[in-house]
This record gives structure tokens, C-alpha cells and sequence, in this order.
């Protein structure tokens, strides 16, 4: 990003990632500017002729519901069309006295409902404002490197064949970044079910583990010796430490977000190595 010419100057100390339980006041007007953008500004508040309401109406009804989980008959819809005034004041009133958390949970409310072309627009002003999450697929992570972020999502976009892979990355990555309640435990059992899924399918047995899986492998096409014993290490942590592949004994340590973070990020290094390695 381009320094401001007072930072260029050495009149201002550029900024750094901001931590992530703060919102700035630049950072919150920013994203909440990417939401009346790539939201309300783009739906339609015209009634379809025939039946069902406008496409701004069915919006603020899906908020109402499962968002905000407001009663929808505070809304004042005529003609299948919203009155906007009352609701938006709303939205907005809330979005700037939102918590931290809380304004990331509405921007993943929002991918959720428009997909990958609204976390295209808000990446790069998230990065321009040195927030310190970023989209990976439709989920928030606190992120280190765009490398790391970049073999994430390489392995969430690594096609049809390898779904079931996929499906686990996604899964450790929603229970990674639950910003009210994380599940650390399954989120790096999900990322190590990821690698053994993409093991199954590239030998086509299913009925192997990873362990095995690995040897065969390795026999196949070797793996260098320092990659394969390092991960055998990450599938032995996995398969002991902290019941987590296994029932959860008493006097295991809990994994923490930085374990579980490792793991979601080496495990999709590792998927896209061996997709790599076997096409």
C-alpha cells in the first residue's frame, strides 16, 4: 500500500495491522460504506409483477429473521416494497455501536447471502485498512501472511474431484473463526480428516488411514524424508495430544486458537502439495 506523503515525510508513523479486537473509526466507515455499496445499493425495492416481494424487501426480511431475529412484522412493507427509512436507521445505528465481533459477524452474514462477489469487494479494503482478518472462502481468519490466506483458499478451490476434501477444509475453517464460541478441538480434526480424504482418493481405497496412506505414497512417488517425517509428527500430535482425533482424556491440554490455526494452514499447504505432486 502507498505511504501518505506525511508518512513519507516522517510526520506520521505509517499504521501497522490493527489488533484485532478494534474497529477504528476509518475501518468501520469503510466497511460499512462496502456494505450500502454491495447490499442495499444493489438490490432492486421494485415489487416482480405477479407475486413475492422486492429483492430489498426479501433482504431486510432474511436480517430481520436470522440476523437481527427481530420480529419481521416490525418491518413496513407496502406494495411488496419496503419502507426503508425506519429499518435502515436501524442497521446503521446498530453497525456503529456494534462490537468488534459483532461487525465481523455481519460482514460473513453478508457473504453468506451474496456470495463471493461481495468478499471480492471487501478483501481489498480490508487489507487497505491493515485490518487483521481477512475473507478466506466466506469465512473471516485472523491472518499473519496473504500466504498463508493463499494456500487456504487454493485448497478450497481445488475442484470437484477432491469435494470431500474440500468439505473438511470448510468445516475447519467455519469452526476455527466461530467468533462467539470456536471449536478448536474439531476444527484441527476437520483439517486433518482433509489431508486423510485426499490420501483415500489419490491411492482409491478408502478404507485406509493416513498413516498407511502416507507409506503407500511415499513407495509411489517419494516424499522428501524432512516433509513426510514433519507431517507423520502433525498426524501424531493430532492422534494423541488432546483426544482429538480419539475420546478426550482428563488430563489432555485443550488446543488453542494458535494450534488450531497451524494446523487448518499446514494441513492446505499439504493438500495442494500432493494434488500438485500426483496430477
Amino acid at each position: 500500500m502507498k505511504l501518505k506523503f506525511s508518512e513519507r515525510l516522517g510526520l506520521f508513523k505509517p499504521k501497522t495491522i490493527i489488533p484485532k479486537e478494534q474497529i477504528p473509526e476509518d475501518l468501520r466507515n469503510t466497511l460499512w460504506s462496502v456494505i450500502c455499496d454491495e447490499t442495499f445499493n444493489k438490490l432492486s425495492n421494485d415489487a416482480p409483477y405477479g407475486s413475492g416481494l422486492s429483492d430489498l424487501a426479501e433482504f431486510f426480511r432474511v436480517l430481520w429473521r436470522d440476523f437481527f431475529k427481530k420480529p419481521i412484522d416490525n418491518l413496513t412493507i407496502i406494495d411488496r416494497s419496503i419502507y426503508t427509512e425506519d429499518s435502515y436507521s436501524f442497521i446503521r445505528k446498530w453497525f456503529f455501536n456494534a462490537k468488534w465481533y459483532e461487525v465481523y459477524e455481519y460482514l460473513e452474514f453478508c457473504a453468506d447471502i451474496f456470495g463471493e462477489d461481495f468478499v471480492r469487494v471487501c478483501n481489498p479494503y480490508l487489507e487497505r485498512e491493515l485490518s487483521g482478518f481477512r475473507f478466506v472462502g466466506l469465512s473471516l481468519l485472523e491472518i499473519d501472511s496473504t500466504e498463508e490466506v493463499n494456500e487456504i483458499e487454493k485448497s478450497l478451490n481445488s475442484g470437484i474431484k477432491y469435494r470431500p476434501v474440500i468439505i473438511h477444509i470448510e468445516s475447519s475453517l467455519k469452526l476455527l473463526t466461530d467468533k462467539r464460541k470456536p471449536d478448536y478441538r474439531n476444527s484441527i480434526k476437520e483439517s486433518i480428516s482433509a489431508v486423510e480424504s485426499l490420501c483415500k482418493i489419490i491411492i482409491g481405497n478408502e478404507n485406509t488411514t493416513l498413516g498407511q496412506a502416507l507409506k503407500i505414497l511415499d513407495k509411489q512417488k517419494p516424499i522428501p524424508k524432512s516433509l513426510k517425517s514433519g507431517f507423520s509428527a502433525i498426524y501424531g500430535y493430532a492422534s494423541e495430544n488432546g483426544g482429538i482425533r480419539h475420546g478426550l482424556l482428563d488430563d489432555d491440554i485443550t488446543p488453542q486458537l494458535e494450534e488450531a490455526r497451524f494446523m487448518l494452514i499446514a494441513c492446505s499447504a499439504f493438500v495442494n502439495y500432493l494434488i500438485i505432486r500426483n496430477k
